[in-house]
């Protein structure tokens, strides 16, 4: 039996009286700091790992050497950018230093920086939700990568934008994943169609058929967590994909694959076994807050170069907040990571 959750409005609270005259009056609340300083807090850890030690290798009076390439490229390494993109980032800066006759190690910050945001740049594209209505965007991932706060933090995201949505819980393997769903449902004030026992194509299905009867911009679709190595698991969500695509046709309209930054170098596997299984169109990248491995989006980069196009990052979030989940920006993203 599909159950549909919406948020009510509490009840009334009882007055209450005034305060004494001779009350103090309370202190307004401190202002939230604006989104490109909490990614500049976000990122605080991969700053420490990376910006802060190339910072000391690009010092005034150091000149550039072999022993500087090598001591960057361990800096690069062990900040998960990738061995490939090391050495994709090494060699432009080893052709710049060549072309304009470069000595001085401090001038090589600001080619890394540009070299940083050139390789990332193809990431950057924003999701457009407006084309199909409903849009449906299907979210997979493995357990514990985020996918069900994600899909709060982006349903509050188009809430901002004017945009109608509604939550399928189609996560019906994870103990507790409909209630907490439903929690942000409720913060939300958006519907959550889910059942309490039962197939996970078949909520989504209904989900679909909800939103089109109630006329809703936005769907986001929960699925269960799992690891690409679970082959069984893998075939129950290309069930999941064919089942939306039954119920909207060209659906669904986006595949975002959640990502844990934690997971640093583990990152660029999912990426190629969901991509095989799904075709991900959209990548977010969650709990950049919670780790020095950011460096792990340059390797994201690098892995689908050239030819093939890397799959963008639709978004990145950078803390426990409702509203820490943005579209990616590529050079806000350098900027943060190289700031003082």
């Amino acid at each position: 039996m599909f159950s549909f959750f919406k948020s009510k409005s509490p009840a009334a609270e009882p007055a209450v009286p005034d305060a004494p005259a001779e009350a103090a009056a309370p202190q307004p609340a401190e202002p939230r700091p604006g989104w490109a300083q909490r990614l500049k807090q976000g990122l605080a850890k991969t700053r420490d790992r990376l910006g802060g030690q190339l910072s000391g290798l690009f010092g005034v009076g150091r000149k550039i050497d072999a022993e500087l390439f090598e001591e960057l490229e361990t800096i690069l390494i062990t900040a998960d950018v990738g061995v490939d993109a090391t050495q994709a980032l090494l060699d432009t800066l080893q052709k710049k230093v060549r072309r304009e006759g470069l000595t001085e190690a401090s001038d090589l910050q600001a080619a890394l920086k540009q070299a940083l945001v050139d390789l990332l740049t193809p990431l950057q594209a924003p999701l457009d939700v407006t084309p199909h209505k409903p849009f449906i965007l299907m979210l997979a991932g493995v357990n514990g990568a985020g996918k069900t706060t994600t899909i709060g933090k982006l349903a509050k995201l188009y809430q901002a934008q004017g945009l109608s949505v509604l939550l399928a819980a189609g996560d019906t393997f994870r103990a507790a994943a409909r209630e907490q769903l439903q929690v942000w449902g409720e913060r939300n004030n958006v519907t959550v169609v889910s059942q309490e026992k039962g197939d996970s194509a078949a909520v989504i299905f209904d989900a679909i058929q909800a939103a089109r009867a109630r006329s809703i911009d936005v769907v986001l679709a929960d699925t269960a967590g799992r690891l690409p190595t679970q082959l069984h698991l893998m075939e129950e969500i290309r069930k999941v994909k064919r089942v939306i695509e039954k119920a909207a046709p060209g659906a669904p309209h986006e595949v975002l694959l959640v990502l844990d930054a934690n997971t640093g170098q583990n990152a660029v596997a999912q990426v190629k076994a969901f991509d095989d299984a799904l075709g991900v169109t959209g990548l977010v990248l969650t709990k950049l807050d919670g780790t020095a491995k950011g460096g792990a989006i340059a390797a994201i980069a690098q892995a689908r170069s050239g030819p093939a196009q890397p799959i963008p990052v639709r978004y990145i979030g950078v803390g426990e907040s409702v509203d820490d989940l943005r579209p990616f920006d590529a050079r806000e993203f350098v900027e943060a990571v190289f700031a003082a």
